[in-house]
């Protein structure tokens, strides 16, 4: 082999030019007052700053990004990072207001996906109807893929409706994903500020660094030992690997079976779409399985890090965000001016105002800390939920933070039917109106669960006296 050929370099040299991004906009971000106080997470400015610097050599003649590269990127970035998240151990003790309360968050979420659906679908359809006619029907299908679950998911999906006949779909659903990056951290800032100087907001104060970062934040009860043969980040990626292995056998093992069921065209671009579903769910299960071999005393330490899989996450979602927003092609996104427009603003203001209705349901005397968390995590990523929440409640006194997490997990098993529904949509004009009606009617089911199940008396009781004792 070469070592000099540049084909063995390629991923090094752009997986360089991310993790450089990177480190310039957090450079950036802490030498300006106005770009830290706007609480734009670092991968987003990282994202932007490669774009433009895409475009100034492309001006050139000069393709300094991989595109494919950087799609590749993305898709196993989103994965990757949920399977890492789902690696994690909880404490039932920690589960702040009970298994309904995750229930309860889970279907807010995926509730929330279902109003950005409802939005888009209804732009799209009408503009097919009158000045857009060749608009492709299921487009507006995007808007909760790019808000609600971020550009890996925009990513994915504008991929399977580009294969379906949406030229620039991809693009498409990436750029409305940064759109909702900037109404989480914009928007979302302004009305945070706009609340608290109404005096209906009371920030909480930050503790002590050194209580932070306490023995227990970085390492569990029975956890390997430090000067053990293998290093415990060596441990958690090989898990991390491992379970994401077993994620390609079952998913290929799923598509065979529905290519012999006559089901795979409708169903297998978005089963392989949706691979972090799969991933999570195989990763759920390897915690469950590592949780009783700790009980009955079969496997003898635990081997999770929660510290370092937090933070393996974290870098996975970080290079997703930047190698997404790089990648966007401006040229796809000509002649889709209207729609984007529409359904961004329409679906920011909607997302907000069925957040205020849902969430002084739901969580009672921390409504601000759960409705901000929520509407930066469903305009953006759970990341941007965490910067708006961090501003009010820096030390997660209130169970909000949890909700986040809780309500995810959750919120995979609820959103589970977006996979036939998007299946469906992407089949033509009919179809998408038949989406449109099955979506109405999940949304109706998924109120019923936040506004009619009742939560139990102990379990009120236990959120009552926390946030009272704060």
């Amino acid at each position: 082999m070469d070592f000099s050929d540049i084909g063995v370099w390629t991923l090094i040299i752009q997986i360089g030019m991310i993790m450089a991004a990177l480190l310039f906009a957090q450079f950036m971000r802490q030498s300006s007052k106005k770009i830290k106080n706007s609480l734009m997470p670092v991968a987003v400015i990282a994202g932007f700053i490669l774009l433009v610097i895409k475009y100034i050599f492309k001006g050139y003649g000069i393709e300094i990004i991989n595109g494919p590269l950087f799609e590749m990127i993305v898709y196993h970035a989103i994965a990757l990072g949920f399977i890492a998240m789902s690696l994690r151990t909880t404490d039932d003790a920690d589960r702040s207001g009970g298994t309904l309360i995750g229930v309860k968050s889970g279907a807010i979420i995926v509730s929330t996906y279902l109003v950005q659906g409802l939005i888009g679908m209804g732009v799209s359809l009408a503009l097919c109807l009158t000045v857009m006619k060749d608009l492709f029907p299921a487009s507006g299908l995007l808007l909760p893929m790019g808000f609600g679950q971020g550009p890996g998911q925009a990513n994915n999906v504008g991929t399977t409706f580009e294969v379906s006949g949406m030229a620039g779909g991809r693009s498409f659903g990436l750029a409305i994903a940064a759109c909702g990056y900037i109404v989480a951290c914009s928007v979302g800032v302004l009305l945070m500020n706009v609340y608290r100087r109404k005096g209906k907001l009371t920030v909480r104060e930050k503790e002590n660094k050194a209580q932070e970062y306490s023995e227990g934040y970085f390492e569990g009860k029975d956890e390997l030992p430090v000067s053990d043969s293998i290093d415990r980040l060596s441990i958690q990626l090989s898990l991390i690997f491992i379970v994401y292995l077993i994620t390609y056998f079952v998913t290929n093992g799923l598509t065979t079976l529905f290519d012999a069921l006559g089901v795979g065209n409708l169903l297998n671009s978005i089963l392989w779409g949706f691979n972090f579903i799969i991933g999570s769910a195989i990763a759920i299960l390897v915690r469950v399985i590592f949780k009783e071999g700790n009980k009955k005393h079969i496997i003898k330490k635990q081997y999770q890090n929660n510290y370092l899989l937090n933070r393996i996450s974290g870098f996975f979602f970080d290079i997703m965000i930047v190698a997404g927003i790089a990648s966007i092609d401006i040229e796809d996104l000509s002649g889709y001016a209207l729609p984007f427009i529409l359904m961004c603003v329409l679906g920011g203001i909607a997302t907000w105002f069925w957040l205020i209705l849902v969430c002084k349901k739901v969580y009672g005397e921390y409504y601000y800390e759960g409705l901000f968390s929520m509407f930066g995590m469903l305009t953006g990523t759970i990341g941007s939920g965490v910067l708006l929440l961090r501003e009010i409640d820096p030390n997660y006194e209130t169970p909000a933070a949890n909700n986040l997490i809780l309500g995810s997990s959750f919120g995979i098993l609820f959103g589970a039917p977006m996979l036939v529904l998007i299946g469906i949509a992407k089949a033509g004009f009919d179809k998408t109106v038949l989406t449109f009606a099955l979506v109405a009617i999940y949304l109706a089911v998924l109120s019923a669960v936040i506004f009619f199940i009742k939560q139990k008396k102990n379990e009120n009781s236990e959120v009552n006296v926390e946030t009272k004792e704060q």
